[in-house]
């Protein structure tokens, strides 16, 4: 926990080992990994835990199968060794996913896409993910959504993650082994001394002294600004921001496997079964020159995305039909690629000891979190004479402990088990609410439930299939502070409920801080 020094003239100082900006899910993997060595923590982030790139992404923990025809063999195999790492870490919000790439003449050959997928299969052990195969499409269930051109093709596995909900489970780790989660706190005003830093962070209208022995800029698209206004440098490599955008339309098919398209101009592009309800396109990948708060998705890229998904679809998809889409900007490090598609997707720790030491996260991917951040702890730690292992290889994120505290596949390959018993547990529990919970919170979800024994127990519902009992442990427990925090990062239900629920979300929030007795005016037409 950050110490609190109230200084000679009374003015409030906290005081930790590491101050780590940005809470994205680098940020949030070196809080949690530092605060578990014994280092005193203090995470800030602007806005919301994942708010920008970190809940943008395309929800795969992957290898990245086309990064083997750049020939990044290092990053795949690393990212391959971390894809059931992270599975049986948190079963709750990861799921194995089989993927299927139709073939048809004109892409890539079909002995390179074998020898490829032999490549996947090898470099790295697997306990439980089934090998690649060769798919016949006439038969197989995912061959009836497409289109008669495609009758052969590829499968494969990999997994998904809700990726809002992994950065917030960090957080969370990192907060109950003594970490301070600062959530809408902007740092700044950085001075550097000889064995420490110190900063402002600002939130609202107050602001508040920090003293740290380390700085670590995770600040993600921000990296290199910071740096500069930290350091009066820029870091030694510098970051190439592409924007990746993705689009949300009604289901295009009804099994549960995803797909994995080839586009003529060599890209490649996901459709991923989302929300029960709901198909998931992207990414696209559009070098970006502006402000990473504004980034939106352009109607160039709406239409590229929906004519992609139609050279395979029967069902035909048009602008009209996006429901939701989001857009992130990927810091990538800079290597002369020749296009965005191609940059590479590794990480780089830039190590800084000009006075205190600072480390800038440069790069990454959600599959590599948490190697790059037990790297940044194996340099933070001895840096400031921490000698502790590393430790979260064979640890479990909040939620996770289905079968034990250890981890282990029985989490993945037994989690419909695990809810049915839950659900057998709790049978006045809706199904549909019970399988959300049990996908969102794991165990945790004892925590929300408290002692209710019956639906009237959950308190009002606020919004539909959104109980007072939810908000109250999702303001207590996750740093939510608004409907926007609710509705699509701690949960998708922006995309289930009618239209006007945020506001009473809103409302009903902004009552749990309401002095107790006060009655509410309303503002002036």
């Amino acid at each position: 926990m950050a110490k609190v020094d109230s200084g000679n003239g009374g003015s409030r100082q906290l005081e930790c080992d590491v101050l780590v900006v940005g809470g994205g899910i680098n940020g949030a993997g070196i809080a949690r990994d530092a605060a578990g060595r014994g280092l005193r923590v203090i995470l800030c982030d602007k806005d919301d835990l994942g708010a920008h790139t970190s809940s943008s992404s395309s929800k795969l923990i992957h290898g990245g199968l086309r990064y083997l025809e750049h020939r990044e063999f290092g990053l795949v195999r690393k990212a391959l060794a971390e894809r059931e790492l992270l599975l049986r870490s948190a079963p709750h919000i990861m799921r194995p996913l089989r993927f299927v790439m139709p073939h048809a003449a004109g892409q890539r050959p079909a002995w390179l896409i074998r020898a490829g997928l032999f490549l996947y299969d090898h470099l790295a052990p697997r306990e439980f993910l089934p090998r690649s195969s060769v798919v016949d499409l006439a038969s197989h269930c995912a061959g009836a959504p497409l289109t008669p051109a495609f009758t052969r093709g590829f499968a494969y596995s990999d997994g998904w993650v809700d990726d809002a909900r992994l950065v917030v489970l960090n957080a969370m780790d990192a907060h109950e082994r003594g970490a301070t989660v600062l959530t809408y706190t902007r740092a700044g005003a950085f001075e550097r001394h000889a064995h420490h830093w110190t900063a402002t962070l600002v939130r609202g209208a107050t602001s508040e002294q920090v003293r740290a022995r380390c700085l670590v800029n995770a600040a993600g698209p921000w990296a290199g600004r910071l740096a500069q206004v930290a350091t009066g440098a820029a870091p030694a490599r510098r970051l190439r921001l592409v924007k990746g955008s993705h689009i949300v339309v009604p289901r295009l098919f009804d099994h549960d496997h995803a797909y994995i398209f080839q586009h003529p101009d060599g890209r490649i592009v996901f459709a991923l079964p989302y929300e029960g309800a709901f198909t998931l396109i992207g990414t696209t990948d559009v070098e970006f020159h502006g402000d990473p708060d504004s980034v939106t998705i352009g109607g160039p890229e709406t239409v590229y995305l929906c004519e992609l998904a139609n050279r395979y679809f029967r069902r035909q998809v048009h602008p009209s039909d996006v429901v939701w889409s989001y857009s992130g900007v990927r810091p990538l490090l800079e290597d002369d690629a020749a296009s965005a598609a191609a940059a590479t997707r590794d990480y780089l720790l830039a190590h800084d000891t000009a006075g205190a030491p600072l480390l800038s996260v440069l790069g990454g991917k959600i599959t590599t979190y948490r190697k790059l951040a037990e790297q940044a702890v194996d340099w933070i730690a001895p840096a400031l004479a921490v000698q502790r292992p590393a430790w979260t290889a064979s640890a479990l994120l909040p939620g996770g402990d289905l079968f034990g505290t250890t981890p282990s596949s029985r989490g993945v390959l037994e989690f419909d088990h695990w809810v049915a018993a839950f659900q057998r547990r709790h049978d006045w529990l809706p199904p549909a609410l019970a399988l959300r919970w049990a996908r969102a919170y794991g165990t945790r979800v004892d925590t929300l439930l408290g002692h209710a024994s019956c639906i009237g127990a959950l308190g009002d519902e606020v919004a539909p299939g959104l109980y007072a009992a939810e908000l109250r442990y999702l303001l207590q427990h996750e740093w939510a502070t608004c409907s926007a925090d609710i509705l699509w990062r701690r949960s998708k239900l922006g995309l289930h409920l009618p239209p006007g629920c945020a506001d009473g979300i809103d409302a009903w929030i902004a009552a749990q801080h309401r002095p107790a007795g006060s009655v509410a005016v309303a503002e002036p037409a």
